[in-house]
């Protein structure tokens, strides 16, 4: 069998690239050893998908290079995926500024691809597997449980380590290795947190209790909600304040970051002296979450009115609310995480075509390179950017 294009993975980004070479003219093959194409699509954004951010920018993504996204990202912006998914005729909301998800399924962006690469007269051949990939004169052959494949491109979009049950492995680093490339250091990015000790029966105790936060470490912060679990924390901010945390350090969370809270108890003190610390702290917290915090920080005497609290413990209040610090035990790993962080080193990768330099016989698009976006749709319209500047070019 002779392909101009094989692509390697039937997720986001491989099935974007392979509708565009398609377009273009080339006869495409794409090849996915899962039984199903798309599979994290379907079950990304809670079924419903966040397909892109409208306020993307080169910013909102992680790379040991940040240069190279600046390139694809220019050339297929938001704005031209959200008119594919018009032509489908895909309905969507905004949830944040920004975030779009579908409104109803995200298998409606599946059909999307799927129904571009029929358009385009893309070949889907899912459950097989690739046990060879040799370099052969100006193409590339590929030892399949298909048969022996020769192609004038190769596509690298098997994607990274995250969500194992979804079917990834680390195959796409291997084929990096085997050609030479450089694979930098890969940890799990977009996940929950886990706690030990006490932290972890006070957290488990609130499982379910959501509230909004502000989360820093590592120079990094970002306001979005928390979401209390058995294991730890999790929730947006949690997740996207997971990217940039390393082991063994602490995270600082800001429980009213609208208000400085010493502030506020001392004013609200001035003011209604004759309120209590539960009332004040209900006020601003569901109703589990003020009582944990009262049994966290024990006050012999609880019932005593805020006129009754000295500067120095209404300040330590404040301390506890503005600049709550924990150190997480660690992650819950690659089960849950979103996004691979690290990975292809693109200093051996073309921002234009995402070729492999010296080799353009092959390449590597999505979340298989050192590429990887904060929460927020930033990793879907990588997945597009890449994958069409790569399609095009094939």
């Amino acid at each position: 069998m002779v392909y101009d294009v094989v692509v390697i993975g039937a997720g986001a980004a491989g099935l974007m690239c392979a509708a565009q070479a398609g377009y273009a003219g080339r006869r495409v093959l794409v090849l996915d050893h899962a039984n199903k194409a798309g599979k994290k699509i379907l079950m990304s954004g809670g079924g419903r998908c966040n397909f892109t951010n409208l306020g993307t920018t080169p910013q909102h993504f992680y790379s040991a290079n940040p240069h190279f996204c600046i390139s694809a990202l220019k050339r297929y912006r938001p704005e031209h995926f959200v008119e594919l998914v018009d032509r489908h005729g895909v309905e969507y909301v905004e949830k944040t500024p920004g975030q779009l998800f579908c409104a109803t399924s995200a298998k409606e962006i599946l059909r999307v691809l799927l129904t571009e690469c029929e358009w385009a007269g893309v070949e889907i051949r899912l459950k097989t597997q690739i046990t060879t990939l040799e370099r052969k004169g100006d193409a590339m052959c590929l030892a399949t449980s298909l048969g022996r494949i020769e192609a004038g491109v190769v596509v690298v979009a098997s994607g990274g380590l995250s969500i194992p049950t979804m079917g990834a492995t680390g195959f796409g680093f291997e084929l990096a290795r085997q050609f030479g490339l450089d694979v930098l250091p890969t940890r799990p990015g977009l996940v929950p947190f886990t706690l030990s000790d006490a932290w972890k029966a006070r957290c488990a105790e609130l499982s379910g209790v959501s509230l909004p936060v502000s989360v820093s470490s590592a120079g990094r912060r970002f306001t979005e909600p928390m979401l209390f679990t058995h294991r730890g924390l999790s929730g947006p901010s949690m997740l996207q304040i997971s990217s940039v945390w390393q082991p063994g350090s602490a995270i600082e969370v800001d429980l009213l970051p609208a208000e400085d809270a010493g502030d506020s108890l001392r004013k609200a003190r001035e003011i209604t002296p004759k309120r209590q610390l539960s009332t004040w702290l209900g006020e601003r917290f569901p109703k589990r979450f003020a009582q944990a915090l009262l049994e966290w920080y024990p006050d012999p005497d609880l019932a005593r009115p805020l006129a009754q609290y000295s500067n120095a413990e209404l300040e330590q209040w404040g301390g506890r609310l503005n600049q709550w610090t924990l150190k997480p035990a660690g992650t819950e790993g690659w089960r849950t995480a979103e996004v691979t962080m690290g990975g292809v080193n693109t200093q051996a990768i073309s921002s234009k075509t995402f070729e492999v330099k010296d080799l353009p016989q092959l390449r590597f698009i999505g979340e298989v390179l050192d590429v990887t976006g904060e929460l927020g749709g930033y990793n879907f319209q990588w997945a597009w950017a890449s994958g069409v500047a790569c399609g095009q070019a094939c």
